[in-house]
């Protein structure tokens, strides 16, 4: 027995709206067209869906909820698209409508920084609670972004005076000795993420000034020995990198009215071999202290291009077929 065939009619705002819906070369609608099975074509500002009964009305639902997405100024990406599909997929679609609404900042040139996942929401929900949280994800998920918005945050609304961000100086097939300057000028390379999420939050202008004046310390994970870190929103990236004593060193620098976030994605540890990961020591140690939180994000929260997402995955799969001996360890010379 075939399915049943049907079409369906959305009409647009605009052109410019069903140009924003279709994207560059069309890839917005051949990406849900592939996702969902369905056909889709325009005739001036109407949008005609065909295909299957149940594909066309999921199709049609998506479509309406990146139509809000548009409306509110957000950006489409085969991401953002991805992650409205599986929503509405599992029932849950007006998370998508209170993804919209909750604006964590604006940065420099005004746009609304939102969670676009659910776990995003939960994360930064967590930070908002706690004085430590622990952000635990792949690349791309937001982790270092989302916890430096929340500083920014914190800081402009006088919850904190200072923001103090630290990472790491772990070699990952690259000698510190090798590049060129001084000690500054070799670990900059390993700040960079940072530096680049508060030039996007603050701004070049304002983020000077604040380095100038102290108010903002960026500093390699050495340089937080023998100090105690008052009134601060401090934020330690890939801690993944960190050995066991490290990662208890930061934990004992908050002083009063701080708080902290350490991000970290445990499978991309550059520790030389012999070394266990602080952020994985600690995962286990402190998992039952209150007043801390872990956030575990997963391949479902990449934000970035589309193919991320299916490379960590596919990655996934090859380390659990390793794991079992299906899987030749292509790490390894014959």
């Amino acid at each position: 027995m075939s399915n049943i065939m049907t079409e369906r009619f959305i009409d647009i705002d605009s052109i410019e709206v069903l140009m924003t819906l279709f994207g560059n070369f069309d890839q917005n609608v051949n990406f849900i067209e592939d996702e969902i099975g369905v056909h889709i074509s325009a005739r001036e500002t109407q949008l005609r869906i065909s295909g299957e009964e149940a594909n066309v009305k999921l199709a049609e639902s998506v479509i309406y909820k990146l139509l809000d997405l548009i409306r509110n100024k957000e950006t489409l990406n085969m991401s953002r698209i991805g992650y409205a599909i599986q929503l509405v997929r599992s029932g849950h679609e007006d998370a998508i409508n209170e993804l919209m609404t909750d604006i964590i900042c604006v940065n420099h040139k005004g746009k609304p920084i939102r969670c676009k996942t659910l776990g995003q929401k939960r994360y930064v929900n967590a930070i908002s609670k706690n004085d430590i949280v622990f952000g635990i994800g792949p690349a791309g998920t937001g982790k270092t972004y989302l916890a430096m918005a929340m500083a920014v945050t914190a800081f402009k609304s006088k919850q904190v005076s200072r923001i103090v961000l630290t990472r790491p100086a772990v070699e990952a097939g690259e000698k510190l000795g090798f590049l060129p300057g001084d000690l500054q000028n070799k670990v900059d390379p390993y700040l960079r993420p940072l530096y680049d999420a508060l030039y996007d939050l603050m701004g070049p202008d304002t983020y000077l000034k604040l380095i100038e004046r102290g108010v903002i310390e960026v500093a390699p994970l050495a340089y937080m020995r023998g100090r105690t870190l008052d009134d601060s929103f401090i934020i330690l990236d890939e801690a993944q990198n960190t050995t066991s004593e490290q990662m208890k060193m930061f934990l004992t620098r908050l002083g009063n009215n701080s708080r902290a976030v350490i991000t970290g994605d445990i499978t991309q540890i550059d520790l030389s071999h012999g070394k266990s990961s602080g952020l994985i020591e600690a995962a286990k140690a402190l998992k039952d202290v209150k007043g801390l939180e872990f956030v575990y994000l997963t391949h479902k929260d990449v934000v970035r291009h589309q193919l991320v997402m299916r490379i960590i995955e596919a990655y996934g799969e090859y380390e659990k077929k390793k794991e079992k001996g299906t899987e030749k360890d292509l790490t390894k010379r014959d």
